[in-house]
């Protein structure tokens, strides 16, 4: 789990401070990875431990995913795709790139405090790894911990059968992550629902309003799409939900 999470803060601060320009620049150092003959009674031993980096390796970018904010992003805005009915516009991979750089941009203030005082301490070897590790853990259990709902928390703790932990920064991740995905994927749920119903008010005008005209053989959801964008266009929906979802972490 500690491997896990030193990846995945390299990746983030990576990302973060090469996008803004007025962040610092972070020259990380060069890292090879070498498998050697060691002296060992097991032969499996390092054939075993490659195929253990590189499963981590390729689970980093779903567990990457699971621990920020962007999955109540990207749920909320395919909801929203869905509400107004505009079939596959905009496509995925639209969606999926501005829901990443809106959790960039959620995640900053946390990802500064990390840089400040865990990674730049390491970088300048003033801390070992070990500290970089505990001090970033924290700190981002912290982000985790303010946005997990308490039920949901005491729910996997209750199950996992650990003492309740007195800080936020006791508490495993292994319990954390779960609660927090959980928190999340209502918070994002809750959101879609509250953004489906203005939609779903000019479906019913303007099916009602064909019922009346006898014109049975026309789709109600072909003749809304153009009042529903007009309706999402004049009031800046795009902005005003994205500033709902970065308003909801602050």
């Amino acid at each position: 789990m500690k491997v896990i999470f030193l990846g995945i803060f390299f990746s983030f601060l990576f990302f973060v401070f090469s996008w803004g320009a007025e962040t610092p620049k972070i020259n990380l150092p060069n890292v090879s990875i070498e498998l050697k003959d060691t002296k060992t009674t097991d032969a499996l031993a390092a054939p075993l431990k490659a195929i253990g980096l590189v499963t981590v390796l390729s689970l980093a970018p779903y567990i990457l995913i699971m621990m920020t904010p962007y999955i109540r992003v990207v749920i909320v805005f395919s909801m929203l795709r869905s509400a107004m009915g505009t079939q596959q516009t905009p496509p995925n991979q639209v969606i999926i790139a501005f829901s990443f750089f809106v959790t960039l941009y959620i995640l900053n203030p946390v990802l500064t405090e990390i840089n400040n005082e865990a990674l730049q301490p390491y970088l300048k070897r003033k801390i070992t790894q070990e500290q970089f590790i505990q001090k970033s853990s924290d700190i981002y259990k912290r982000f985790m911990f303010k946005h997990t709902r308490p039920d949901d928390l005491m729910f996997f703790i209750q199950y996992s059968k650990i003492k309740k932990p007195d800080k936020p920064e006791d508490i495993p991740l292994q319990v954390l992550i779960p609660a927090y995905l959980l928190s999340e994927l209502k918070a994002a749920f809750i959101i879609g629902f509250l953004i489906y119903l203005p939609f779903l008010v000019i479906d019913m005008i303007v099916g009602s309003v064909l019922m009346a005209m006898g014109m049975f053989m026309m789709s109600p959801m072909v003749v809304s799409l153009p009042f529903k964008l007009l309706l999402f266009v004049s009031i800046d929906g795009w902005k005003l939900i994205t500033e709902g979802l970065i308003k909801s972490y602050q």
